[in-house]
C-alpha cells in the first residue's frame, strides 16, 4: 500500500473577522494564496496534481475547490468542496490521504478556507424575535440546551457543566494560550509556514497572525462579562472562547512512488485518522473519543505522541479533553490554538496540520496529533509522523 506523504504545507496568517486585516479578502482569494503557495513549495508541475480538495463551512455552497483551480488558471485540475463544520479542513486532508492510500491518486492538494468577514448569512425568524435575524447555517436541529446558533452554550457551557470546569481554569488556559501564541510569533516559529496575503496593488501585505494578545493574563480575563449570566455556574466569556476569523491553509499530499519519481523530500506522513459522532450536548468532548480511535488505527498509544493540538473552540473543552485523556499540558497547544490564534472554521483543521508539521520539525520530534470538536456533535483526530 502506498504511503500518504505531506510534500508541502502553507497557510495564510489569521485575521480577525469583520475588524481585521482580511475583511475585504474573500474565502476564494484566501484559498488562492494558500493553494498557490503549497504547489509552489512542493515544486511540482500543476498537471501532475490529480485533485484539489478544499474545505468550506460558512460560504454557502458551491464547489470551492474547482472555483479556486479556475481562478489560478489550473483548468486541468478538478476540485471538490467538503464540509464537516470545524473539522472541515482536517477532513479535506483525510480525504486526500485516503485517495492516495487507495491508489486512486498520486498527488492531491487539500486544505480549507474561511472568511467569516464576507460569509453569506441566512435570514431566519427566531421565536419571540421582532424581526428576522441574520444567522449562519445550522449545525444541528434546535433542541433544549443545545442551541444551534450559540456554541458558547452547546459546547462551552455544556462541557464545563459535564466536567466541572471552573471559570478560573478556563481563564488560566486561555491566558496561557495567548502567551504561547505571542511567544511563537515573537520568536518567528510561524514564519516558515505562513505565506503573506497581498492587500493592495501598492505592495501592502498581511503576514502575521493578529488575533493573539501578548498582554492577556488570567487576571485581565477574569474581568470580562459572562456570555450567559442567566445560566447557573456559567463560565464562558469572549476571552475564553475561540475567535471569529479569516484564513486559509493548504497542503500537497503525494504517494511515496510520486515523491521518489519526482525527487521530492517529504515533510511528514499521515498515519491514521478518525471522525466520531457524539451526543450534541457532548460535542466539546468529541476529541476524547476521536483521538484514541485514530491512534489505534495508527498503531500508536497516547504515550508515544510528542505533541497534541486540540483546537480551543472554547477553553472549557480544551481543559476537559486534556484532563479526560490524561495528557501533559506542556505538550498540548504549545503555540496556542483557537482561543489565541483564532478559529477560521473550515481552515482550522488544515491550519493545525500545517502548524504541527512545522513544529515537529522545529523540535526534531516524531509524532503529532491534531484534533477538534465539530458542530452538531462530531469530532476528528489525525495522526502525523514527521519524516
Amino acid at each position: 500500500m502506498p504511503e500518504a506523504l505531506i510534500l508541502s504545507a502553507a497557510r495564510t496568517p489569521i485575521g480577525r473577522a469583520r475588524k481585521g486585516s482580511l475583511t475585504a479578502i474573500d474565502a476564494y482569494q484566501l484559498a488562492e494564496v494558500a493553494v498557490s503557495a503549497a504547489i509552489g513549495r512542493a515544486g511540482i508541475p500543476v498537471e501532475t496534481v490529480d485533485d484539489l480538495v478544499m474545505a468550506e463551512s460558512l460560504q454557502g455552497g458551491g464547489v470551492i475547490g474547482r472555483n479556486v483551480a479556475v481562478r489560478l488558471g489550473m483548468s486541468g485540475l478538478p476540485g471538490v468542496a467538503v464540509n464537516r463544520h470545524c473539522a472541515s479542513g482536517a477532513t479535506a486532508v483525510q480525504f486526500a490521504a485516503a485517495t492516495i492510500l487507495s491508489g486512486m491518486g498520486d498527488a492531491i492538494v487539500a486544505g480549507g478556507t474561511e472568511s467569516a468577514s464576507t460569509m453569506p448569512r441566512l435570514t431566519k425568524v427566531l421565536p419571540g424575535a421582532a424581526e428576522p435575524v441574520r444567522w449562519a447555517p445550522e449545525s444541528h436541529p434546535d433542541a433544549p440546551g443545545v442551541p444551534p446558533f450559540d456554541m458558547s452554550v452547546t459546547i462551552g457551557e455544556n462541557t464545563a457543566r459535564l466536567c466541572a470546569i471552573t471559570r478560573e481554569q478556563a481563564d488560566a488556559w486561555s491566558a496561557r494560550s495567548h502567551q504561547r501564541a505571542a511567544n511563537a510569533i515573537a520568536k518567528g516559529y510561524f514564519e516558515d509556514e505562513i505565506v503573506a496575503v497581498p492587500l493592495s496593488s501598492a505592495g501592502d501585505v498581511f503576514a502575521v497572525d493578529e488575533h493573539p494578545r501578548a498582554d492577556a493574563t488570567a487576571e485581565v480575563l477574569a474581568t470580562l462579562k459572562l456570555l450567559h449570566p442567566e445560566l447557573s455556574g456559567a463560565v464562558v466569556t469572549a476571552g475564553n472562547s475561540a475567535g471569529v476569523n479569516d484564513a486559509a491553509a493548504a497542503l500537497v499530499l503525494g504517494s511515496s512512488n510520486f515523491a521518489r519519481a519526482n525527487g521530492l523530500t517529504p515533510l511528514a506522513r499521515i498515519l491514521g485518522w478518525a471522525t466520531v459522532g457524539v451526543d450534541v450536548a457532548e460535542t466539546g468532548l468529541a476529541p476524547v473519543a476521536a483521538i484514541p480511535k485514530a491512534l489505534r488505527r495508527a498503531h500508536l498509544t497516547l504515550g508515544q505522541i510528542d505533541l497534541f493540538e486540540i483546537n480551543e473552540a472554547f477553553a472549557t473543552m480544551a481543559v476537559a479533553c486534556t484532563e479526560r485523556l490524561g495528557l501533559d499540558e506542556s505538550i498540548v497547544n504549545v503555540n496556542g490554538s483557537g482561543v489565541s490564534l483564532g478559529h477560521p472554521i473550515a481552515a482550522t483543521g488544515a491550519r493545525m496540520v500545517v502548524s504541527m508539521v512545522h513544529e515537529l520539525a522545529r523540535r526534531d520530534a516524531r509524532f503529532g496529533v491534531v484534533a477538534m470538536c465539530a458542530g452538531g456533535g462530531m469530532g476528528s483526530a489525525t495522526v502525523i509522523e514527521r519524516i
